[in-house]
């Protein structure tokens, strides 16, 4: 009798590799068909990164035009929100969902006054050839906005979402015009995150700085704040309470 074959796992420094486009490397749980064992993470102290600075860096980054910039910095975009998402890796599965999904948003999010920057631990050589590969063919075709290389894989660590010191998990971070960490979400490498969700974030951000008052749950643009006292949650509750 056949012993099953054995199981994926999520990539550790020492993950097979098998060839793929762009003269990258995948590690096991990347190969077509291969079953994610979604084994903890090894235990550490999580960082939570909401209302503190957001780590600047600096590093090579493939820019909306397909020209290659070096000395790309975060913090070039002050005075600007900003959405910065990490994704595991290019040339892989649930990846170019996100970033198609980011990129037929980008006219939101600039209308907003946010730049939107995908980071990953792939070259900015994959970057551009994954941009140059059409859609159909499971490439992403030319986004419009910048992927960061982070070859080091230091901005991922900063930012906390490394795994295992493989890849990035799916990160998510809002950041203000000061450069402060408004909102944050980390999703494990197998679920796809909600475009819509953060242009729904970003508006209750600028929201609550128009105005003062704070965004109830599931609240949308254009509909009625909550005074943050205890007559405005009042108020609130008993116009809203039942539609929660």
């Amino acid at each position: 009798m056949r012993s099953p074959p054995p199981r994926a796992r999520i990539p550790g420094p020492d993950s097979v590799s098998t060839p793929k486009e762009g003269g990258e490397t995948l590690p096991e749980r990347a190969r077509p068909g291969a079953r994610i064992e979604h084994k903890p993470i090894v235990e550490k102290k999580m960082s939570v990164l909401v209302a503190k600075p957001a780590p600047d860096f600096e590093a090579t980054a493939v820019l909306a035009d397909g020209s290659i910039q070096e000395g790309f910095r975060l913090s070039d975009f002050r005075g600007k929100y900003v959405v910065l998402f990490f994704y595991p890796l290019d040339f892989t599965f649930v990846c170019p969902s996100e970033i198609l999904a980011f990129d037929h948003r980008v006219e939101e999010f600039e209308k907003r006054n946010t730049q939107v920057i995908g980071c990953s631990v792939d070259s900015h050589f994959t970057h551009a050839a994954w941009r140059n590969t059409p859609v159909d063919r499971g490439g992403i075709g030319p986004v419009r906005f910048p992927l960061v290389s982070d070859l080091t894989k230091n901005i991922a660590r900063d930012y906390d979402v490394l795994v295992n010191e493989a890849v990035a998990l799916r990160g998510s971070f809002l950041i203000d015009k000061e450069g402060v960490v408004q909102h944050q979400v980390v999703n494990n490498l197998p679920l796809g995150r909600n475009v819509d969700e953060m242009i729904r974030m970003v508006d209750a951000l600028q929201f609550h700085e128009s105005y003062g008052e704070v965004c109830p749950a599931g609240w949308k643009k254009g509909e009625e704040g909550m005074k943050p006292s205890a007559e405005g949650v009042a108020a609130w509750l008993a116009g809203h309470a039942d539609r929660l």
